[in-house]
């Protein structure tokens, strides 16, 4: 009986899985996406005014016309002039009615510029505006 037990020890597999190179995989995952993240938040910067307001909800990719401090205009990441916005929207009307634009605007940009942007979103048929803020902070 002693033969038989150790001829079985000797012949039996041994089932256990290897973990080691799912977590050296996970772990190059983790690093790429934490090196990645900070990519992807990138934006035309802007500063904000603080106002009393709620967030607004949505279900669509919003169209959104920031105006940097400079006076240059971006619709969504896309640099571009006062003529450009306007086609560039009504050509968006043309295709999807009663489209929303979000209009960013730095705290220091003369108001003559974004009045002309915003002349410029209601030529091109856009009917609703709405204007983004910064949250007032509580401490003020």
């Amino acid at each position: 009986m002693d033969a038989d037990l150790s001829s079985r020890r000797e012949g039996s597999t041994i089932s256990q899985i290897n973990v080691t190179p799912f977590v050296d995989v996970m772990l190059v995952l983790l690093v790429i996406f934490m090196v990645t993240a900070p990519i992807l938040q990138q934006g035309v910067q802007v500063n904000l005014p603080e106002a009393k307001a709620g967030a607004v909800t949505g279900n669509e990719e919003p169209l959104v016309v920031s105006i940097t401090s400079s006076g240059q205009i971006y619709l969504n990441d896309n640099r571009m002039g006062v003529e450009e916005l306007h086609r560039k929207l009504r050509a968006v009307v043309k295709v999807q009615q009663g489209k929303e634009v979000f209009l960013r605007a730095d705290r220091r940009v003369h108001y003559g510029v974004v009045m002309n942007a915003i002349a410029a979103i209601k030529e091109a048929g856009i009917v609703r505006l709405g204007m983004i803020t910064q949250p007032q902070s509580t401490g003020s």
